[in-house]
């Protein structure tokens, strides 16, 4: 048919692909196998290798580069091979990497701290303001009772240094009636961890807590005050001097604490929890809510109670306690 035809008419008849008779006509020959690579005459051989490799891993030099072992041994008179050679060799079994001898920093201590009442663990921070200008800012001290979350003091400065932190300290002690805190808490700012503040904590016999590096979660309490102060409707955003931010703040921690009602302390304000009257308004709030339920039970799904004070607050609580309270992760209502 092919002679008769030709093969592209055959090929069309048969139902064949013409490039599969071609290629059945014309097998293409087998290909040789993978190619040996030759060896580099200035290449080392195998017992050379184990011998750089040997010196490179000996205690003398197993926290040393390449290049101070090839200088220190041609200062001896000695040459193995190139430093190119020897990271070469390095790479093939993963030791490229850094050598030297690191240091080791132990962990830092998980700041655990409990109160079970006001004037027990203060927290404090530093939260920066937006002055009118870029790049101008002030900086905002607050210190903060873990327990009744009342802002004991506030001050507002246009930097942050050790020494304004300490009369910061002093100051608040003496906003809140000279009662000193058993523990003030705070992160590692530079003014934190000064020794001005260090030598007056030491004097007062008050304990010192940090927050962990990189750990925001260690200073809760003073993170959420700042979010409640930033978030607030009445917030700037920008002050177009410290007196402003001054009166701003002044107006907003009073009414922080005598006005705002805080889901974490079952709804009561922080002044109210800090000076000891949140129980008394606990128990009107119980009288109230059981006038409603008697005048109305239907309305009730069962005997209303107002929510009850966290006996206990944490920073960061022990894995072991049984209690922990919603307090640690809550956020400012």
């Amino acid at each position: 048919m092919e002679q008769e035809i030709g093969i592209v008419a055959a090929c069309r008849v048969l139902g064949m692909s013409r490039a599969t008779v071609h290629r059945r006509r014309n097998p293409q020959p087998r290909k040789p196998g993978p190619r040996q690579r030759a060896r580099h005459p200035a290449q080392l051989s195998q017992a050379e290798q184990c011998e750089v490799l040997a010196v490179l891993d000996s205690p003398r030099f197993v926290d040393k580069s390449p290049g101070q072992v090839w200088a220190t041994l041609l200062d001896e008179g000695r040459y193995l091979c190139s430093t190119a050679t020897m990271y070469r060799l390095l790479r093939a079994r993963g030791q490229s990497g850094e050598r030297r001898a690191q240091a080791t920093h132990p962990a830092k201590k998980k700041p655990e701290l409990q109160a079970d009442g006001p004037d027990q663990v203060w927290s404090w921070d530093i939260t920066k303001l937006k002055g009118p200008y870029r790049g101008i800012y002030y900086q905002l001290y607050v210190m903060l009772d873990i327990f009744s979350r009342k802002a004991v003091h506030f001050e507002i400065w246009p930097t942050e240094t050790g020494t304004l932190a300490k009369e910061f300290i002093q100051n608040a002690i003496a906003a809140n009636g000279g009662a000193i805190p058993n523990a003030i808490h705070a992160d590692r700012g530079t003014s934190m961890t000064s020794n001005t503040v260090s030598g007056l904590l030491a004097l007062l016999g008050i304990e010192q807590s940090h927050s962990r590096p990189r750990v925001s979660n260690d200073n809760p309490y003073s993170e959420a005050n700042f979010k409640t102060l930033k978030y607030c409707p009445a917030f700037p955003g920008s002050f177009g001097s410290i007196e402003d931010a001054n009166s701003f703040c002044r107006d907003f921690f009073r009414y922080y604490n005598f006005e705002h009602r805080h889901s974490g302390i079952g709804w009561h304000t922080p002044a109210s929890v800090h000076n000891g009257t949140a129980q008394r308004i606990r128990e009107q709030r119980t009288r109230t809510l059981e006038a409603a339920w008697r005048a109305h039970p239907e309305r009730f799904s069962q005997r209303p109670q107002p929510p009850k004070l966290p006996p206990t607050v944490w920073i960061n609580p022990p894995t072991t306690a049984t209690d922990t309270p919603s307090s640690q992760v809550e956020q400012a209502a």
